[in-house]
């Protein structure tokens, strides 16, 4: 089951002063944190660093695993099929089939072949 990642914009975040975050310590960061599971540290009003909870870092990581797995099994039947045509280029016959191909004559009617399904 894919995950549905949303993902919000920088601007969107809670924010708070790294001076805050100073004074504050390490608890009250925390406690910022458990309130919207993620808090963009500032200097200056420029965004330094963003703090995730663990549960949100999870989530990520789950969402991105979940991607890379999708795309992973793509790329294995794309692989697949490779391997399955240069295995065929490979056989004991295959340049005598090539060459047998090129020989005969081309009857396209007019059309021009272009891979498998055209």
């Amino acid at each position: 089951m894919a995950l549905t990642l949303k993902l919000d914009a920088i601007e969107d975040l809670p924010h708070t002063a790294a001076s805050d975050v100073k004074k504050l310590g390490w608890r009250g960061v925390m406690r910022a944190i458990g309130r919207t599971g993620k808090v963009v540290v500032t200097n200056h009003s420029e965004p330094e660093a963003v703090i995730l909870s663990a549960e949100e870092y999870g989530v990520i990581m789950r969402a991105l695993n979940d991607a890379g797995s999708q795309h992973e099994s793509a790329l294995d039947a794309l692989r697949h099929r490779f391997d399955e045509r240069l295995a065929s280029l490979q056989a004991d016959d295959a340049g005598d089939r090539l060459r047998s191909l090129m020989r005969g004559p081309t009857t396209l009617g007019g059309k021009v072949k272009a891979g498998d399904t055209h």
